[in-house]
């Protein structure tokens, strides 16, 4: 793998931006298709993959193993085996060195597609999630297509270069406008859960005094239990009963720092009506006892 530090560009930032290795590609097609590790062929061989860099080409990486961290724009996304990411022309991004890199990875130059493929695809979408998890069909489907292109990507000798190409462009096309749908039902399925996540957020401050029951909730808002429990957990990586349990926490240390108010009101001010279930509650979350809490702070 030759070096093409002097070929790279260095942003003003100081973030360097590696170009499509042409010359790396089979037949010199702006495409490349295959295994991730450690022969990866779709980098300068002096890239430092772990350090914040650019490309100015997509990467797709499509995992068989996990966990995976990768930085994206500085956040930071965990894939797992049947996972995806989408990396597009510009965006900033690190490889992990504690993690291992096992699956399949598509490289594309811009330009390889023509006009209005890259518009069917969304390919330049930078407002659609990164990381994409289909479902067990979703994720056959995608497979299915991205091992026929890299079958017809190395099978460069049985046609003319000018009809392998065009071949690879269909064929890419037709994995693109797969990973495009996900991307897209995705980021519909985002927003359905941030909007039901902002409900239930809303309805907890309201009524968390009196009101600690995730069916409850559920039933108020009109939406099924683990509905409930996907739109909560995607929004806050908790489940809806340890986000009630956290605000109420948080009022009862309220209480007991800025209030005189007996334990006993404290608890019923959240609650729970009973001193005792209030100090058992409190203590599971705090591992202090209402008491030794209001203690430590005065």
């Amino acid at each position: 793998m030759a070096d093409r530090h002097s070929q790279d560009t260095q942003e003003g930032d100081g973030i360097r931006t590696f170009p499509f290795p042409v010359e790396l590609s089979v037949g010199g097609v702006g495409v490349q298709v295959g295994p991730m590790g450690t022969g990866r062929r779709w980098h300068a061989a002096g890239a430092r993959l772990d350090r914040v860099h650019r490309i100015d080409f997509h990467v797709v990486m499509l995992f068989d193993d996990g966990p995976v961290h990768h930085m994206i724009d500085f956040a930071e996304y965990e894939a797992t085996a049947g996972d995806l990411l989408w990396i597009r022309p510009g965006q900033v991004h690190r490889f992990s060195k504690s993690s291992e890199y096992r699956g399949t990875v598509l490289a594309m130059q811009p330009g390889f597609l023509p006009r209005a493929t890259v518009e069917a695809t969304g390919l330049y979408r930078y407002d659609l999630p990164p990381l994409l998890h289909p479902d067990p069909a979703g994720l056959a489907g995608l497979r299915a297509a991205l091992t026929y292109l890299q079958q017809e990507y190395e099978d460069h000798a049985t046609l003319p270069l000018s009809l392998h190409t065009a071949v690879l462009r269909h064929s890419l096309t037709a994995f693109l406008l797969r990973l495009a749908h996900l991307a897209a039902s995705s980021a519909e399925a985002g927003r359905r859960a941030e909007s039901t996540f902002t409900l239930f957020r809303d309805a907890v401050e309201r009524e968390f005094a009196t009101n600690h029951s995730v069916s409850a909730y559920a039933d108020a808002l009109g939406y099924s239990r683990r509905t409930l429990v996907r739109a909560v957990r995607a929004a806050t990586g908790e489940t809806p009963k340890g986000f009630i349990d956290k605000r109420v926490v948080l009022e009862a240390k309220r209480l007991l720092a800025h209030t005189e108010l007996p334990i006993g009101r404290v608890g019923a001010a959240v609650g729970f009506p009973d001193p005792a279930n209030f100090s058992k509650f409190f203590q599971l979350h705090t591992g202090l006892t209402p008491v030794g809490f209001r203690a430590e702070l005065r």
